[in-house]
C-alpha cells in the first residue's frame, strides 16, 4: 500500500469517527438517518450525471450493498440509542475487521505479508478492548445490536470491494451507491417513524448537524471505495476502523464518557498495528 493511500484511508477513518459522533449527538435516531440519506441522494444524483454508468455485472453488488447499508445505518443509530458511543463504535468496527479479513483471505484469494496479518490482528484485538467497559451503559440488547451492525459492515464492505473492482470506476460506483441509499434510507425512516410530522420537524431542527454528518460520511466512504480498488480489503478495513481513536477522544470530551488506562493502552496497541500494516507491505 502506497503512503498516499495509507494517509487517505486514515483521513477517512477520522471523518468516519466524526460523523458517527454527529449521528450519536442527534437525539432522534431516525432523524439522523434521514438527514444523512438526504445528503446521499443529492450528492449521488450529481455524481451519476457526470460519471460513467456502471457495467451490467456490477449492478447485483450495487443493489445488495445499498440494501445492506440502509439496514446498517438504521441499526447503527438504534445501537447508539442503547449504549455508549465509546463502547458501541469500536465493537462494531472490530467485528468488521475480523469478518472482512477472514472472507478476503479465505474466499477472495487476497494475500498479506505475515507482519500485515499480525497488524490486522492487533488492530482487531485493540478495537474489542476499546469496547470493553464494565461500568458503561448498555446491556445485552445494545451489545447484540452492535454485533448486528458489525455483520452488516462486513457484508457491504466485501460487496463493495468486489463491485468497485469490477466497475473499474470507483467514483462512478460510489455515486450510484449513494443515490440508491439516498432513496431507500429516508423511505425506511418514514415507514419506521410513528410520528412522521415529528420526523420532518426533527429534520428541520437538526438539519445543519445532520447535513454535516452526511457530507463527512459520504466523503469518508468514497475514499474507502477508491482505496478498495487499489489495496487488499483486509488492510483497508483495518486502517479504516482506526476511526475509533477519534471516537474515543470525542466520547471523552463531548459525551463525557470515561477514557481509562485500559482504553489508552488499547489505543496505543491499535496505533502499533497500523505501523505493522504499513511497514509489512
Amino acid at each position: 500500500m502506497s503512503a498516499g493511500v495509507l494517509l487517505a484511508v486514515l483521513g477517512a477513518a477520522l471523518l468516519h469517527g466524526t460523523w458517527n459522533a454527529i449521528a450519536k449527538a442527534i437525539p432522534a435516531r431516525l432523524v439522523s438517518s434521514a438527514l444523512i440519506g438526504t445528503v446521499y441522494l443529492v450528492a449521488g444524483a450529481i455524481g451519476c450525471l457526470v460519471l460513467p454508468f456502471p457495467p451490467r455485472e456490477v449492478w447485483p453488488y450495487l443493489l445488495v450493498s445499498a440494501a445492506v447499508q440502509t439496514l446498517y445505518l438504521v441499526l447503527l443509530t438504534a445501537a447508539y440509542a442503547k449504549s455508549e458511543f465509546g463502547r458501541t463504535y469500536p465493537l462494531t468496527r472490530g467485528i468488521a475487521v475480523l469478518g472482512i479479513t477472514l472472507i478476503a483471505t479465505m474466499f477472495l484469494g487476497e494475500r498479506m505479508a505475515p507482519a500485515q496479518i499480525a497488524g490486522v490482528a492487533v488492530v482487531a484485538i485493540a478495537l474489542f478492548a476499546l469496547s470493553w467497559s464494565p461500568k458503561g451503559r448498555g446491556g445485552p440488547a445494545g451489545t447484540l445490536m452492535a454485533v448486528a451492525v458489525g455483520v452488516t459492515i462486513t457484508a457491504y464492505s466485501v460487496l463493495d470491494g468486489i463491485g468497485v473492482r469490477l466497475s473499474g470506476e470507483p467514483f462512478g460506483y460510489a455515486s450510484w451507491l449513494f443515490l440508491m441509499q439516498g432513496v431507500t434510507i429516508p423511505l425506511v425512516c418514514l415507514v419506521l417513524s410513528r410520528d412522521r410530522a415529528g420526523l420532518l420537524r426533527g429534520m428541520r431542527e437538526h438539519a445543519p448537524m445532520g447535513v454535516l454528518g452526511g457530507i463527512l460520511s459520504l466523503a469518508a466512504y468514497t475514499i474507502v471505495v477508491w482505496a478498495q480498488s487499489l489495496a487488499p480489503l483486509a488492510i483497508v478495513s483495518a486502517l479504516r476502523e482506526t476511526g475509533v481513536l477519534a471516537a474515543g477522544a470525542i466520547g471523552y470530551f463531548v459525551f463525557r464518557e470515561p477514557f481509562s488506562r485500559w482504553r489508552l493502552t488499547a489505543t496505543v496497541c491499535a496505533v502499533s498495528g497500523i505501523v505493522a500494516i504499513r511497514l509489512g507491505g
